[in-house]
């Protein structure tokens, strides 16, 4: 890559052509990287692909992207809603569900806390084990 007259990186390549991307997972930091795989495995029902000390892997049974997990020893657990000088969260997930009072059961039998703070009538909002807040959302 180089840098262009305006600072930017150019690079360098042919841009007319579209690659093909696939976004295989989003990855979620964590203290424990199993344990909060194995926490959305139960929320899911998906299983765990690679399995390593600093990265776990889960995989979605319909070939879909996954969820991943690396180990952060300095791990922060986000705070929802966050105020003034708070540990904000980096991004949160959305799980469309068709029972949401059947979802939200599910998400406490496997380890989530309601979110004191509830948005909307039709959304709830938990945090998985490691303080991520998460949605289930009624689908119509």
């Amino acid at each position: 890559m180089v840098a262009s007259a305006g600072g930017r990186l150019d690079p360098g390549g042919d841009v007319t052509q579209q690659p093909t991307l696939k976004l295989t997972a989003p990855v979620l930091d964590a203290p424990d990287p199993r344990a909060l795989a194995e926490f959305y495995g139960r929320l899911l029902g998906w299983t765990i692909g690679r399995d390593e000390p600093d990265w776990v892997t889960l995989r979605a049974p319909d070939g879909r992207s996954g969820l991943s997990f690396q180990l952060e020893p300095a791990y922060v657990r986000p705070t929802w809603p966050a105020g003034p000088g708070d540990q904000q969260m980096q991004m949160h997930l959305d799980i469309e569900v068709d029972d949401l009072e059947a979802a939200g059961a599910l998400a406490v039998a496997a380890g989530a806390v309601l979110a004191e703070f509830q948005p909307q009538e039709d959304v709830r909002v938990y945090l998985d084990p490691a303080g991520h807040p998460f949605c289930l959302w009624l689908g119509s």
